[in-house]
């Protein structure tokens, strides 16, 4: 048995205690008869340690015959150098050895169901159902560990500006904020449920009226949405902040932006493209790249040609635009040589998956043209369009032509995917922007009415009066997101602080006083009694750090991910409940 007069060292601290006596604990890594000797790899979170038993202390080595990898064991023993012609150059400490004295076996293992440090990485579904033995990997601790720092470099700054934080309920009521709720049944109120919170939106503003300057929390937030490579099912982090006395979003972006330049530069060491963090109109982010979180790593522009085909010959051009539509186009430099007819119907059939007819386009390559759209093209056209897109040797054009906002998201999709197929996206470089002037209202295509565009918490630019205008899809909010290589990191905005154009801005789309006392109706009685003006955001952890850490996948960089159809493989949920749990919460299944 290990003597346990000594304290536990870390294999990371026994490179300075050669000479010295210790003890060492961790799994068995690896383990190597060579006949006389017996050579085990010890691990620890720290590193690894090479332990050297001898058949002169017949227990040690005994015990050291019967050991398999990810045992736990603790061993006594003296660090010495090894010689020369053994060091290890691979790992921190090949230069030295313990030399056993006592060895401790804590507990066995049985064989591993998945692989965690050969070559052959095991499928995620396993990977997920053994989440704790796939921890064990130098990356799981590794990622564990980072977000851990980004944690205490978020925290240091909002303490630093002196914001507060406060942690907000997790049973809270059901509140529309664009996904479903998870409801949770109320055992003492029969037939009435809570919602665990979308976000702390209601009680950070509830904090704001009740004289809190500066607030933040780290908040676990929930959304019944549909689990995807860059958004978790069910529970995901926020960096959420709330400020008093603010009037005007570009107080909040300018607080908040150092936060995200820090992350960026000191903490994942890479390259900010801006220094100056642009901003950008949601109109112009629609209008230029198809989308509303453009990755700006890459200047690839839309550009409006519909002036060219008003009276063209060319009747897709011609009836697109006679039919209130426009017609766009993207200009990939440098790209014809790249581009099979393949993979140029891959692209065709991307944009008719988004709802076009289909992806027209020009390649010019050896300064000839190449399309099946010429023939119906003038000299005059061709050289408008020549003019208008920069067209070069060697570039390859797609438009779209249809309805504007169709074709802005068929030709953003297809920006997107050529940002990947032509690698210019830079894996080290980091594009950050703001996105503004959200839309306050959209129409709701299948429901046939007006609806928030995001939520109905934020303030319309121009105050009540802006409401009293018949075109509401013209009416912008003090609403903003930040934008990092693609993914919106962040959603924020002035918030609507004042119960009269509350009721205004709900009563716009259908909904009358009650409806918003009913769901709201601590917050609307709250700014009844002096709220001051007030604004915020919130930030999304998980993406962040997916981002900053290169990962492809959102579920990579949480501690217990549930996988791509939201189960918890390893926990086994969600699963059923008895009959007496549904009882006592007045439920029944219909299944």
């Amino acid at each position: 048995m290990v003597e346990y007069e000594l304290m536990r060292t870390l294999i990371k601290d026994s490179l300075n205690l050669v000479g010295q006596e210790i003890v060492v604990q961790g799994w068995v890594h690896s383990r190597r008869d060579h006949g006389g000797l017996i050579f085990i790899d010890l691990r620890d979170h720290s590193g690894l340690l090479q332990l050297v038993t001898s058949p002169d202390n017949s227990d040690c080595f005994k015990i050291s015959e019967g050991l398999r990898d990810e045992f736990v064991i603790s061993v006594k023993g003296k660090i010495k150098n090894r010689d020369k012609d053994l060091i290890n150059p691979k790992i921190k400490t090949g230069g030295i050895e313990l030399v056993v004295d006592n060895i401790e076996v804590l507990n066995t293992s049985e064989s591993l169901p998945i692989s965690l440090f050969g070559e052959n990485e095991s499928s995620e579904e396993q990977r997920f159902k053994y989440r704790y033995l796939d921890l064990r990997t130098k990356r799981s601790q590794n990622i564990l560990k980072k977000r851990a720092e980004l944690y205490r470099i978020m925290r240091s700054y909002m303490d630093g500006n002196d914001f507060t934080e406060v942690t907000t309920p997790i049973l809270a009521n059901s509140s529309p904020e664009g996904a479903r709720d998870f409801l949770v049944p109320s055992r003492v109120h029969p037939g009435k449920f809570y919602a665990l919170p979308q976000s702390p939106q209601q009680f950070k503003q509830l904090l704001m009226v009740g004289g809190l300057d500066r607030y933040y929390q780290i908040a676990t937030c929930f959304r019944d949405e549909d689990p995807r490579a860059d958004r978790l099912y069910g529970d995901f982090y926020h960096l959420d902040i709330e400020m008093s006395f603010v009037n005007d979003g570009e107080e909040v972006r300018k607080m908040t932006e150092p936060l995200i330049k820090d992350l960026v530069i000191n903490f994942a060491k890479k390259k900010l493209l801006f220094k100056d963090i642009p901003r950008i109109s949601y109109q112009d982010a629609m209008d230029l790249y198809g989308t509303d979180k453009p990755d700006l790593r890459f200047d690839l522009r839309l550009v409006d040609v519909s002036s060219i085909f008003s009276n063209s010959e060319f009747s897709v051009f011609k009836s697109a635009i006679k039919n209130g539509g426009v017609v766009k186009a993207l200009n990939l430099k440098k790209a014809a040589s790249s581009f099979s007819r393949s993979q140029i119907d891959q692209y065709t059939d991307m944009a008719m998956n988004e709802g076009a007819k289909g992806l027209a386009y020009i390649i010019k390559e050896n300064n000839e043209l190449r399309s099946p759209i010429l023939k119906f093209l003038s000299e005059s056209e061709i050289a408008e369009i020549s003019k208008q897109t920069d067209l070069k040797d060697g570039d390859l054009i797609f438009f779209g032509a249809d309805k504007k906002e169709l074709v802005n998201r068929v030709l953003g999709r297809v920006r997107d995917k050529a940002g990947d197929d032509l690698k210019l996206k830079d894996p080290n470089t980091i594009a950050i922007a703001w996105i503004i002037d959200f839309p306050l209202y959209e129409w709701n295509e299948n429901e046939q009415r007006l609806d928030f565009g995001h939520n109905p918490f934020s303030m319309p630019k121009g105050g009540i009066e802006a409401l009293n205008t018949e075109d509401k899809l013209s009416v912008l909010a003090d609403q903003y997101d930040m934008v990092m290589n693609g993914y919106e990191i962040c959603s924020g905005a002035v918030r609507n602080h004042h119960p009269e154009i509350m009721y205004k801005v709900f009563e716009a789309i259908g909904y009358q006083k009650g409806f918003v006392d009913k769901k709201f109706g601590a917050m609307v009685n709250a700014f009844k009694y002096g709220a001051p003006p007030h604004a915020g955001c919130a930030f999304g952890i998980d993406r962040i750090f997916m981002i900053l850490l290169n990962e492809e996948n959102i579920r990579e960089v949480v501690a217990f991910p549930k996988n791509g159809s939201g189960v918890d493989l390893m926990m086994d949920s969600p699963s059923q409940i008895d009959d007496s749990q549904l009882k006592d919460l007045s439920l029944r299944t219909i299944l």
